[in-house]
């Protein structure tokens, strides 16, 4: 049987990753042939992270920063003008949008990229997901949100303040309305643990 070529599987190689031109890239990275990425030289992205088809991470003059174990899935889109960083365990689910900059849309300033920036009124801020936080599928966040650690957001949500920790939000606005279960520390502490000693036998 004939070996299927590189072009034709779901995930760049690793030779593909590293010629992107990433700021920094570490192993175990899996990125979709039909993602999109700009400006490559303001993104990060650390070990064991999978980004899925149809996804968009555009960090313009600003940054997205990826840490370790963090999935993002199909047709997320990222906007990080104003810095996007995602902790490690955090996750993105499909559909979502992560602007850390926006349009005024009170008629103050033109919008959009085509239009210079000081015709524009622009609300720019960093979005800080902490380790272990989630957002349900076709949730939005917008400019300087702090989703605290173990966070999880329902889907389709509006995320517009900072979130507390170890709590459930859900809505538009998104509101708390539970708190979360810290097993999931519990088991990342396990998994961390069985890694390392996975790694460490000869």
């Amino acid at each position: 049987m004939n070996a299927i070529p590189a072009s034709a599987t779901s995930f760049l190689t690793e030779t593909e990753i590293q010629s992107v031109g990433f700021k920094n890239v570490g192993e175990n990275v899996k990125i979709s042939r039909k993602a999109s990425i700009y400006n490559p030289a303001n993104i990060t992205i650390c070990n064991n992270v999978r980004i899925d088809d149809f996804c968009v991470l555009s960090p313009g003059d600003g940054f997205i920063s990826i840490g370790n174990y963090v999935h993002i899935a199909c047709h997320a889109c990222l906007f990080g003008k104003g810095g996007i960083l995602l902790s490690d365990f955090s996750g993105i689910s499909s559909g979502c949008a992560v602007y850390s900059a926006t349009d005024d849309y009170l008629g103050e300033g033109l919008v959009g990229p085509t239009v210079p920036d000081e015709y524009r009124k622009l609300e720019v801020g960093c979005i800080v997901f902490k380790e272990l936080s989630v957002i349900g599928a076709r949730s939005v966040i917008l400019p300087g949100v702090t989703l605290g650690e173990g966070t999880s957001v329902g889907a389709l949500s509006l995320v517009n303040k900072n979130l507390d920790p170890w709590s459930i939000y859900f809505g538009v606005p998104a509101r708390r309305i539970g708190i979360r279960l810290k097993k999931i520390q519990e088991l990342k502490y396990a998994f961390l643990h069985a890694q390392k000693s996975y790694h460490s036998t000869p």
